[in-house]
């Protein structure tokens, strides 16, 4: 393999510190860059030769879902902060729910919307929104907008307004949902809207990779898992200088990087926020360049 590649979570808590196998690594890399999707650059990693295909197509494949829609997004449950003129994405407003919650919730919407050439299918807690017919629109990760005004963020495209017109529709359904009475009931933030995104056509079946995926992600988790040690694409939830990123960096980054020096790999890709920089074995040899704070790579 000659890569690995490496995507951890950007959330500098209030007062940070410092991580200094990660910040040399940060000021001795090769080169650094913009990524736009880091999910595409990940996925050539283990599949080279392959395009990616839709996030939700693959998740809802592997959930065992069927090719017969012709179009499929993922239908992620978040919460929404209402301001003065604004709605805004709650910072921890990505919600999990568990299956019964999922189920409950396909089951009314299929009610509801039972003759709109759209429904709802659970593939255990998870929620999938199938169309009848392949649309044309493009969405984004809500991991991208958290905290943040959800203007930018909704669908775009020729049929965009009939998206944004059912995400509408659903908040207004979720509105005292029997669901979220249950979930107040439980503590648990109410679910504002779904939010459908990485949508494509079904697949019949997954594609081949050759390497395998370790962390959580809701793409990867759909692939073969490498383990903790063998993975070439690891998907970290964990910050920099806690306990878990202790964790990660001994039994992942460690021996990645006693690969790059034996010559087993090629490069180490690293990846958070919207940057990813690129290793080689070199960076024992750039000792000179000064290291600063890790979250300042990123800023």
């Amino acid at each position: 393999m000659a890569a690995r590649y490496l995507r951890f979570q950007l959330r500098v808590p209030e007062e940070p510190g410092a991580s200094p196998l990660l910040e040399r690594l940060l000021a001795r890399a090769d080169e650094s860059a913009a990524v736009k999707d880091w999910r595409a650059e990940a996925f050539s990693v283990i599949a080279p030769q392959t395009p990616m295909p839709a996030i939700a197509a693959v998740v809802h494949r592997a959930a065992g879902g069927s090719g017969r829609d012709g179009w499929v997004f993922l239908a992620t449950p978040v919460h929404y902060l209402a301001e003065l003129s604004n709605v805004r994405f709650a910072g921890e407003g990505i919600l999990s729910l568990d299956a019964a919650q999922a189920a409950a919730l396909a089951c009314d919407f299929n009610r509801v919307w039972s003759d709109a050439g759209v429904h709802l299918w659970a593939g255990s807690n998870r929620l999938f929104c199938a169309f009848d017919r392949p649309l044309q629109v493009s969405t984004q990760d809500p991991d991208l907008a958290r905290g943040r005004h959800l203007e930018s963020f909704l669908p775009a495209g020729p049929d965009a307004a009939r998206v944004r017109r059912l995400m509408s529709e659903i908040e207004m359904w979720l509105f005292d949902h029997a669901v979220n009475r249950v979930r107040l009931q439980r503590a648990q933030l109410s679910v504002s809207g779904l939010w459908l995104w990485g949508g494509g056509a079904p697949l019949a079946a997954l594609p081949e990779v050759r390497g395998g995926a370790a962390g959580e992600d809701v793409f990867f988790d759909a692939f073969p898992q490498g383990g903790a040690r063998a993975a070439d694409v690891m998907v970290a939830d964990a910050m920099p200088n806690t306990p878990a990123w202790a964790d990660l960096e001994a039994r992942w980054l460690s021996p990645t990087l006693a690969d790059l020096s034996r010559g087993r790999l090629e490069r180490l890709e690293l990846s958070a926020g919207g940057r990813r920089f690129t290793i080689s074995a070199r960076w024992r040899r750039r000792f000179w360049r000064r290291t600063k704070p890790w979250w300042e790579y990123f800023e």
